[in-house]
This record gives C-alpha cells, sequence and structure tokens, in this order.
C-alpha cells in the first residue's frame, strides 16, 4: 500500500508491535526522524493511501536499536497495525 512520511500524527496511541531490524524498516519505510522526543530516538511517521496514519517508533530506549528490535507502532486504531505489517512485508519481499 502507498504511504507518504509527512503524516500529522497527534492523536496517535500504541496500537501493537512489528519486529525488524533498523535497516530493514529504513529499506521499506525510509530514513527516520532520528530527533523526534524525549522517550524515543527513532520514528516514522506515516499515512497510509487510505488514510490510516501510523507511526513506528522505539520507545525509552538510550541510543536508537540498529538489531533485531520490537518497535512501536502508534496509530488511532488497529488499522496502523495492519497498514504497517502489510506494507512491511511487501517491501521485505521486493527488497529480498
Amino acid at each position: 500500500m502507498k504511504f507518504t512520511t509527512d503524516a500529522y500524527a497527534d492523536g496517535t496511541s500504541l496500537q501493537g508491535y512489528i519486529r525488524a531490524y533498523y535497516h530493514q524498516l529504513v529499506a521499506v519505510f525510509g530514513e527516520p526522524d532520528l530527533s523526534p522526543g524525549d522517550k524515543t530516538t527513532a520514528e516514522w511517521c506515516l499515512e497510509f493511501e487510505d488514510g490510516t496514519v501510523a507511526t513506528i517508533y522505539d520507545w525509552k530506549e538510550s541510543e536508537t536499536p540498529m538489531g533485531l528490535h520490537r518497535w512501536h507502532i502508534g496509530g488511532k486504531d488497529y488499522n496502523a497495525v495492519d497498514r504497517v505489517t502489510d506494507t512491511f512485508t511487501q517491501g521485505a519481499f521486493a527488497n529480498a
């Protein structure tokens, strides 16, 4: 599913998780914001073509995780998790 990376993510909250390496997320979603807030070190803010807004972020890490990590997925509902995981899976196969 197509997405943009200039989403307005206010009002989102934790909806689920995705296990991935940092470089895999970059390959599928592009470079994250590396200075998003006081409790995260990396964050992707995405808006999918159906209007679903999702964020992918680390939480309370001292530095951005590069190895396999359980990344948080934020959104306004569980559709955010579906869009992120579907896009990640499709992108991972496309980049293999």
